[in-house]
């Protein structure tokens, strides 16, 4: 033994030991680098010193290699080295698959991780080329060693090296394992789970992920994310953060949603689902009634925007990879275009339009994508062009004011201070027929299938059928009726009157269900909300509002608690008899506007801004926008209150229309309005 070498600083390597004995015998004691003293056993270890300027010797070294380094890689690796280890069997075959298998980062399709490994890999040769051979043929070894060794021994190995290491080798290390970790992780995962992950982020993170790779480009504009996307905030305010968009064609959203779902989850065409991926005929269908006139709601929409939202496709045979490829314009491109639009909501950027023909009082309208109709009290009616402004024609058959129309794709009914209900084709203007039955004007009517209702001047409710002629009255307030509503799917309706008072009509038994007391001033018009609308508030709005319900008092219910078939009388007994609708919406000639949760007759919200009587009021999901004696058209959020007022009129809104990126309003100046967001 060399008198000169520390026994703390000796390190010996065993290479007697069986194949199942590790190749390393850690030290137990640490030493800098430079004074490591490497020491050979009696028995045949290789003996050298790594000092200044010390070397391997190529006789250790290559029997290093033959006694370790050999029969380690043919342990680990029998495909490439069997001739100098164990026989390479079939299960030895199948038991080293798991660990020859490429991790992410040495995949041979990352051909972005090779690329960013090209400099430190040349460096590397550049710095192992100064080397002697036999320090090369050492150092290869190593490598040699932990490459072919599984994740545990690798782990091991790892720990040994880490505790020799000094601060400037660690410092080494973290400066470089930093950027090795980083993983780019949507191109490692299975797309199905990448499309998952990028579902979770917001519209801003979306478009910048778009902008990292080309893939990650293809997986952010993928029609699965934008339909979620599409499905969180069109026509509804998102849970998560706040934001809703104006209205889309819901038929195309539950038509397509099944559809991306199954290619997000790697199914393509299959037989079992003739419906996801259809023949040319059936796609036919979808197109035709896809492009078809949706009927005009009290609640109007504008269904322009949403034919715009299609395209007709070639349709491709299966052979093809057509069910991979967009039928339907993109939902990226959906999504924005409603973003544009919402952004023009909340910041109030508009264009606006003026009609100019009645030489009286506009008193109601409606409008679709390409015409509006308008009634006044100079008893015509008058279709127009929204693109041009234009009169298309004048419909004329009523001796006095009009109050109340409403119009489809084939028909237009209109009610007259003349005591008249008359329907028209508003194609060419004839009159097809002309209903009486009231003992007063004619103020209000809506009409849903095969239903109309009518409110009068004379204080009842006539419900008219058209399938079997039938008619009967609903009788019950002690003034005018202004507006009545209809909901055919629970065979429900409500009106609103003079008297101060809602009331909620059971059609089947004709009785009032539920009297709802609150408006100190004449009740103008009654909204019944959309199913998707949500106020989602448990407070009590403090008001003296009350519903009577067979003379007692309603229950007092959180709007969290979902609405049971006993609150709303003994006609719906029955769990298969559909609800009415949670919430309604009033206003008054007391400046106020009230929604309302119709199971328990509580008032949820007074909306207090207008200074004079509200005689307009339309609402969606979104937003509410009412007119008033003041002259003033203002927009509410639902849930916030107050968002913003137009002005432009010169005497009382009477009349507003809405949809999605426009609001129409009718005055008693004799002008319609139309702004365009």
């Amino acid at each position: 033994m060399n008198p000169t070498e520390s026994p703390i600083k000796k390190r010996r390597l065993s290479l007697g030991r069986s194949e199942r004995s590790p190749p390393f015998a850690l030290p137990n004691q640490h030493a800098h680098h430079g004074d490591d003293n490497f020491r050979p056993s009696s028995t045949g270890t290789a003996r050298n010193t790594f000092g200044d300027g010390a070397n391997f010797s190529t006789s250790a070294t290559s029997r290093l290699a033959g006694q370790t380094v050999a029969p380690f890689l043919a342990k680990h690796i029998p495909t490439e080295y069997a001739h100098l280890g164990r026989p390479a069997t079939k299960g030895n075959l199948a038991a080293s698959n798991a660990n020859t298998k490429y991790c992410y980062r040495h995949r041979p399709d990352m051909k972005c991780r090779r690329q960013a490994d090209e400099p430190s890999m040349d460096q590397l040769q550049h710095e192992l080329e100064d080397l002697s051979q036999s320090d090369q043929q050492a150092i290869t070894h190593v490598w040699s060693l932990f490459s072919a060794a599984p994740a545990k021994h690798r782990n091991l190995m790892l720990q040994g090296i880490l505790t020799q290491c000094c601060f400037p080798q660690l410092s080494y290390l973290a400066c470089n394992i930093r950027e090795l970790i980083r993983i780019d992780f949507l191109t490692a995962l299975p797309t199905e789970i990448s499309l998952k992950v990028l579902c979770y982020l917001d519209t801003t993170s979306l478009c910048k992920a778009a902008q990292v790779s080309q893939r990650w480009r293809t997986l952010a504009d993928d029609d699965f994310v934008w339909h979620k996307m599409c499905e969180q905030h069109i026509d509804r305010k998102c849970t998560k953060c706040g934001w809703g968009l104006p209205l889309l064609e819901r038929k195309r959203l539950r038509a397509s949603k099944r559809e991306l779902q199954l290619r997000a989850t790697g199914r393509g065409m299959n037989e079992w689902s003739p419906n996801i991926t259809p023949c040319p005929e059936s796609l036919a269908e979808r197109d035709r009634s896809t492009f078809a006139v949706a009927k005009a709601a009290p609640l109007s929409t504008d269904d322009g925007r949403r034919r715009s939202d299609r395209h007709l496709t070639v349709h491709k045979s299966v052979e093809d990879d057509s069910y991979f490829q967009p039928k339907c314009r993109p939902w990226k491109e959906v999504y924005k275009d409603r973003f544009k639009i919402g952004i023009n909501w909340k910041h109030g950027r508009y264009s606006t339009k003026i009609f100019r023909g009645h030489s009286n009082g506009v008193m109601c309208l409606q409008f679709d994508d390409h015409i509006l109709a308008t009634g006044s009290y100079d008893a015509t009616i008058k279709i127009w062009d929204l693109e041009t402004c234009e009169e298309i024609r004048t419909l004329k058959g009523h001796e006095s004011g009009i109050r109340c129309l409403q119009f489809d794709d084939t028909k237009l009914i209109s009610g007259s201070i003349d005591r008249t209900i008359k329907v028209w084709n508003w194609h060419t203007g004839d009159c097809l027929s002309t209903y009486t039955g009231h003992t007063g004007g004619v103020i209000g009517l809506h009409f849903d299938s095969a239903l109309l209702a009518s409110g009068s001047i004379d204080k009842t409710v006539k419900i008219w059928n058209f399938e079997d002629k039938s008619t009967f009255l609903l009788r019950g307030h002690t003034d005018w009726v202004n507006a009545v509503r209809l909901d055919s799917a629970s065979r429900t309706v409500v009106s609103a009157s003079d008297d101060c008072t809602v009331k909620m009509w059971d059609l089947d038994t004709k009785q009032c269900i539920r009297t709802f007391e609150g408006h100190v001033g004449q009740v103008q018009q009654v909204l019944l909300m959309p199913a998707e609308f949500d106020f989602g508030t448990d407070e009590e709005d403090g008001s003296s509002s009350t519903a009577s319900f067979q003379s007692q008092p309603a229950p007092i219910v959180t709007v969290a608690d979902p609405p049971s078939h006993d609150s709303f009388g003994s006609g719906f007994g029955s769990n298969e008899r559909q609800l009415p609708p949670r919430y309604m919406l009033t206003s008054a000639l007391d400046s106020t506007i009230r929604l309302w949760e119709t199971a328990s007759g509580r008032c949820l919200h007074t909306y207090f801004g207008h200074l004079e009587g509200v005689w307009a009021l339309a609402a969606d999901t979104l937003r509410i926008v009412s007119g008033a004696e003041d002259r003033m058209v203002k927009v509410w959020d639902p849930k916030k209150g107050y968002e913003r007022t137009f002005t432009g009129h010169a005497g009382p809104v009477t009349c507003i229309g809405l949809s999605d990126n426009k609001i129409c309003t009718g005055s008693e100046d004799c002008e319609v309005r139309m702004y365009s967001f």
